[in-house]
C-alpha cells in the first residue's frame, strides 16, 4: 500500500482499511503462534501499512 494511495482515500475508506488490516494482523499472529504462517514478509508489511494508515488519518483529522 503506497502512501499517495492512502492520501487519496476518505477518513472512512482509511478506517475501513485499518479495521481489515487489524484483523488481518490478529489472524497472522494465531497463525504464527501455531507455526502455520506461511508469508513471514507480511508480518511486518501489515504492522507499517496500519502505521501508515494511522499517521495519515491523524494528520488528515488534524487538518479539519
Amino acid at each position: 500500500m503506497k502512501a499517495a494511495d492512502v492520501r487519496g482515500m476518505t477518513p472512512d475508506q482509511i478506517a475501513e482499511s485499518l479495521l481489515n488490516l487489524k484483523k488481518e494482523q490478529f489472524n497472522l499472529r494465531f497463525q504464527a503462534a501455531t507455526g502455520q504462517v506461511e508469508k513471514t514478509h507480511r508480518v511486518n508489511e501489515i504492522r507499517k501499512d496500519i502505521a501508515r494508515l494511522k499517521t495519515i488519518l491523524r494528520g488528515k483529522q488534524a487538518s479539519a
